[in-house]
C-alpha cells in the first residue's frame, strides 16, 4: 500500500472488476498527469484480461506529450461498450468532442480536481473517485490499480511517473505535507520508473521559438501591489507568429515564481481576435482558483484558468480589480 489518504470506493473496484471493456477517457488538451493516467490504467486492464480504447480530443499542444498522439483516438467505435472511465476531469464538457460517444455508457470518474457541474451528479455518473488533496491524478490511479492487486510493470510505473512529475513541476509544488508523494515516487522507482527520463521529457526537446516567445512575455512583465502581482501577456500576433506548440509554461511560471516577493502570477495569451485564456499561479498564500472561478474557468488553489471573452487590455483591468481585495 502506498500512503494512507486518497482510498478508492468500492464501487470503482467492482466497476472495473466487473467491466470488460472500457473507454479510457481524458479531457481536451491532455497534458503529462492525463495522458500517463489514461496509458497506465488501460495498460492494468490489459493485463487483467479486459480491453480498453484510449480517447482523446486533443490536440496534443505540448512536446512531452505529443509521441503519445498516435495511441489515442478521437472517434472510437463504442460498439459492444457498455463502460468509460473518464481521467483528470471531473467535468464531461471538458473531455471536448467526446462528449456524444459518452452519452448511453456507465461511467466512472477520477480526478485530482472538482469541477462537476450541476446535474452531472446522477445515474450518468454513477461512480465519483475525486480527492482534491491528491498531487495528482496519477496518484490516484496508482492507489487503484494497488487496491485492485494490480502490480505496475516497468512501463506503468513510467507513465505514472511521468505524470507525478507533471503536476508537481517535478515536486517543486510538494510542501511539508507531502511525504505521500514522495513515497509513491519511490514506490514508481522501484518498479521502474526512471527520473532523468521524465525530466527530460518534461523539459527537453524544446524549440528556440520556445525561447524567444518567453523572452517577450518577460519583457511584457508588470509588477502591482508592490511587486506581490505579475501580470503579462502573449499578443494575438505571438500567437499566430509562434503557436501554441512554443508554448512552454511551466518553464515561464518557475521564472516568474523566483522573483522576490512575487506571490501571484497572471499572464493573459490572445488567443484569438476575440477570446483570450488567463493563466493564474500563486506560491502558496493567494487562491487564485477561486478568482479563476469568478472568470468562469476553475483549477487548483495555486494553478488555475480560464477562457473567456475579451481583449488583453480589457481583461488585465479586470484581472487586477480581482486582485484589490487579496493585497489590500
Amino acid at each position: 500500500m502506498i500512503g494512507k489518504s486518497a482510498v478508492p470506493p468500492k464501487e470503482l473496484l467492482d466497476f472495473i472488476r466487473e467491466g470488460e471493456k472500457f473507454l479510457i477517457v481524458g479531457h481536451k488538451e491532455p497534458d503529462g498527469d492525463c495522458l500517463g493516467s489514461q496509458l497506465a490504467i488501460s495498460s492494468a486492464l490489459r493485463r487483467m484480461g479486459k480491453d480498453s480504447i484510449l480517447c482523446s480530443a486533443g490536440p496534443f499542444k505540448r512536446t512531452e506529450v505529443k509521441r503519445y498522439e498516435p495511441l489515442f483516438t478521437s472517434s472510437p467505435d463504442t460498439k459492444g461498450i457498455k463502460r468509460a472511465i473518464v481521467i483528470d476531469c471531473s467535468s464531461i464538457e471538458r473531455t471536448g468532442d467526446l462528449e456524444p460517444y459518452l452519452e448511453g455508457l456507465s461511467i466512472a470518474v477520477i480526478d485530482h480536481h472538482d469541477n462537476r457541474k450541476t446535474g452531472e451528479e446522477s445515474v450518468y455518473i454513477p461512480v465519483y473517485y475525486i480527492d482534491v488533496d491528491a498531487p495528482s491524478t496519477t496518484f490516484m490511479v496508482m492507489k487503484v490499480l494497488d487496491a485492485l492487486g494490480s502490480k505496475l510493470d516497468r512501463e506503468e510505473a513510467e507513465f505514472l511517473f511521468f505524470g507525478l512529475c507533471t503536476d508537481t513541476g517535478f515536486f517543486r509544488h510538494v510542501d511539508d505535507e507531502g511525504a505521500e508523494t514522495f513515497e509513491a515516487a519511490a514506490a514508481l522507482i522501484r518498479a521502474g520508473a526512471n527520473p532523468k527520463n521524465a525530466f527530460s521529457a518534461m523539459y527537453g526537446g524544446k524549440s528556440l521559438d520556445s525561447r524567444r516567445l518567453i523572452g517577450h512575455i518577460l519583457l511584457r512583465a508588470e509588477p502591482f501591489f508592490d511587486g506581490k502581482l505579475v501580470v503579462s501577456s502573449e499578443e494575438y500576433e505571438e500567437t499566430c507568429r509562434y503557436g501554441n506548440e512554443s508554448r512552454d509554461s511551466d518553464i515561464l511560471f518557475q521564472l516568474f515564481q523566483s522573483v522576490d516577493g512575487v506571490e501571484a502570477i497572471v499572464v493573459i495569451r490572445q488567443e484569438t481576435p476575440e477570446n483570450c485564456t488567463i493563466a493564474f499561479r500563486s506560491r502558496s498564500r493567494v487562491d487564485v482558483g477561486s478568482i479563476a472561478e469568478s472568470f468562469g474557468g476553475g483549477g487548483h488553489k495555486n494553478a488555475s484558468g480560464c477562457i473567456i471573452a475579451g481583449s488583453i487590455a480589457e481583461l488585465k483591468a479586470r484581472v487586477l480589480k480581482a486582485f484589490e481585495g487579496v493585497f489590500a
